[in-house]
């Protein structure tokens, strides 16, 4: 029995080539002529159970319509990822590949979404918005994001390989070395830890003498990493609060902020306060995924996974402000293809979990997570998104910090 991406096909659902010929002399659907031009193999069955055959060659994937508007109008993206949402159509197979016919599709533009994005940038403050996507993207419980990030230091930012072949676990252990030898970290040293996550950096860095600070938004998280301090005897503390709002009693040795950094687009305040946090000489280390244009983001992943002012890091922005705001830039490193592997790992995982996930937190949950993760893991082999860390010193000099007017005169004198 023929099989395609593990999914069984009956050979009676095969089209023979009298089928075939029929299929070409009718007019083919938007849909349809958009895979033939793309040549992926696939099928699409319709509302009458019609299977039809896009390209020749072993089908890669099957979109199954539960409803015909959807073939007979073309759809945007957007509209497309909320039908496989709610259920108006399946998807089977090769999600990849199947996610290739994004770059022809079009993003029809909505005024309600941007609206709503441009009033929390311009208007509700910084540290209520955060909270709120925080609160949205981060509450669902520990157990739904364990069952697909690794399960030895629970990171979910993207980790570092050494080779395709080594498992997401290894790789969060390279990703833990890589942010210990960048800030030369030493024991007796304070960390500021940006974003706890499942406490990934406690585990690794204070068996090593390193003494942890955690700051998170989210109640959950200091939950677990208290009891992760407990069970492991480990010295630290974990703060539900805003870095914005920090103010620790004496500076720190050095601050790592894994992935968090794109939910702060305000790079010259976070900038400002990392400068009043750390000690002169101490370091900061910066990873995220990153777009060549700063709010670039589809209108799909602003609705189902990220609410609120989230920003891939823009690379060329983050290392300005860190330069007006009293920072050496030690290092810049780009790590596409790591978080590429990363999240193609969490997508496979998370496929795996189907039954589990879809019985405890609904399947149309599974699948607004499955377009996040698989769509992520196709944008960064595509060059769509890519992901960075980087190192940077503070200097004594708190830097230039221009203002609005200084920052304008400045881009006058560029393009006279």
């Amino acid at each position: 029995m023929p099989t395609y991406d593990g999914v069984r096909v009956d050979a009676g659902e095969l089209q023979s080539d009298a089928q075939n010929q029929m299929q070409a002399s009718r007019k083919a659907s938007w849909i349809e002529r958009l895979f033939r031009e793309l040549e992926i193999p696939g099928e699409i069955k319709t509302l009458s159970g019609e299977v039809i055959r896009c390209v020749s060659g072993q089908p890669l994937f099957r979109i199954t319509f539960h409803r015909e508007d959807l073939l007979r109008r073309p759809q945007d993206e957007l509209a497309l990822g909320q039908a496989y949402v709610t259920g108006a159509i399946d998807i089977e197979g090769d999600m990849l590949a199947l996610l290739d016919v994004r770059s022809r599709l079009s993003e029809a533009f909505r005024m309600r979404p941007w609206l709503r994005f441009l009033f929390n940038l311009f208007v509700t403050s910084p540290t209520r918005v955060n909270k709120d996507a925080i609160g949205y993207h981060y509450t669902l419980g520990d157990d739904f994001y364990l069952t697909f990030i690794d399960n030895r230091y629970r990171f979910y930012s993207h980790c570092l390989f050494h080779s395709d072949e080594e498992t997401v676990e290894e790789a969060a252990e390279h990703k833990l070395e890589s942010m210990f030898e960048a800030l030369e970290l030493q024991p007796g040293m304070r960390l500021l830890d940006i974003g706890a996550g499942w406490g990934g950096v406690f585990e690794y860095c204070a068996p090593r003498g390193v003494d942890v600070t955690s700051l998170t938004l989210v109640k959950d998280s200091q939950a677990y990493v208290n009891a992760l301090l407990r069970e492991k005897k480990l010295t630290g503390r974990v703060l539900v609060q805003d870095f914005l709002e920090h103010r620790p009693d004496e500076p720190y040795d050095a601050i790592v902020i894994y992935g968090v950094i794109e939910h702060i687009p305000y790079y010259r305040q976070f900038f400002a306060r990392a400068w009043e946090c750390l000690k002169p000489g101490g370091k900061i280390y910066i990873d995220a995924s990153a777009t060549k244009e700063k709010y670039s983001m589809s209108q799909f992943t602003r609705q189902y996974t990220w609410h609120g002012t989230h920003t891939f890091m823009c690379l060329q922005d983050v290392i300005q402000e860190a330069l007006f705001h009293g920072f050496q830039i030690v290092e810049a490193k780009e790590e596409t293809h790591d978080y590429e592997l990363t999240m193609l790992h969490w997508a496979q995982r998370f496929d795996s979990n189907h039954d589990k996930i879809a019985a405890r937190w609904s399947e149309e949950l599974y699948r607004a997570f499955r377009i996040f993760l698989w769509g992520g893991c196709h944008a960064l082999r595509n060059d769509e998104l890519q992901a960075y860390h980087i190192v940077a010193r503070r200097s004594p000099s708190a830097g230039p910090r221009p203002g609005r007017r200084r920052r304008f005169s400045s881009f006058l004198r560029q393009i006279a």
